[in-house]
């Protein structure tokens, strides 16, 4: 995957000054992804609001003001893709956040967890350094703005109970069935 997360380490007050948003059809509802000018996804998620979106981003990053277009080309290419059974079409789209150095690294290491192969939040923990801290490993997937391209639904509690998700636990579950090697090969979904 050679996509990765851009790494900002200054506090200063937001660079980007307008970024574009656009919405997408998809089976489970509105996506809604915003982009800085280089194209980078700041924020993303199965909602038509934009506004709510741009709340997510952290305020070194926030647009002062948001553009609506009909496409964001590449981007509105992969989410549609992706929604249409070809599960890898997000890997290579850039992605832009900003926090402390776990959560960096971490968002960056929820990037390599492929489709259809979930892990539990302890799992997560330990391929992100930090076996012991569970609850850091759940509070980077709480804080992600960028929903899908920074796959947080791939990660579940032990004992398969799907824990939250920011997009609804109903969204969880059909990203989790869409992915899962048996609807891929059309041989049904998961309950749980």
């Amino acid at each position: 995957m050679s996509a990765t997360i851009t790494i900002h380490h200054d506090t200063v007050e937001s660079t980007t000054t307008t970024a574009d948003f656009a919405v997408v059809d998809t089976s489970v509802g509105p996506f809604t992804a915003l982009v800085d000018a280089e194209g980078a996804v700041l924020a993303s998620g199965w909602t038509a609001d934009a506004e709510n979106l741009r709340g997510l981003i952290h305020p070194s990053l926030r647009p002062t003001e948001l553009r609506h277009r009909d496409s964001l080309g590449e981007v509105t290419r992969a989410i549609t893709t992706y929604h249409d059974g070809d599960l890898t079409a997000i890997d290579d789209i850039p992605v832009r956040q900003q926090s402390g150095e776990f959560l960096m690294h971490a968002w960056e290491v929820l990037r390599t967890v492929a489709a259809g192969t979930p892990i539990t939040y302890t799992e997560y923990a330990a391929i992100s350094g930090r076996p012991a801290a569970t609850r850091a490993a759940a509070n980077a997937c709480a804080r992600n703005a960028a929903a899908l391209f920074v796959p947080c639904h791939r990660i579940f509690r032990i004992g398969g109970a799907l824990g939250g998700f920011r997009w609804g636990l109903d969204v969880k579950r059909w990203l989790l069935n869409h992915e899962s090697p048996t609807h891929q090969l059309g041989l049904g979904s998961l309950t749980s």
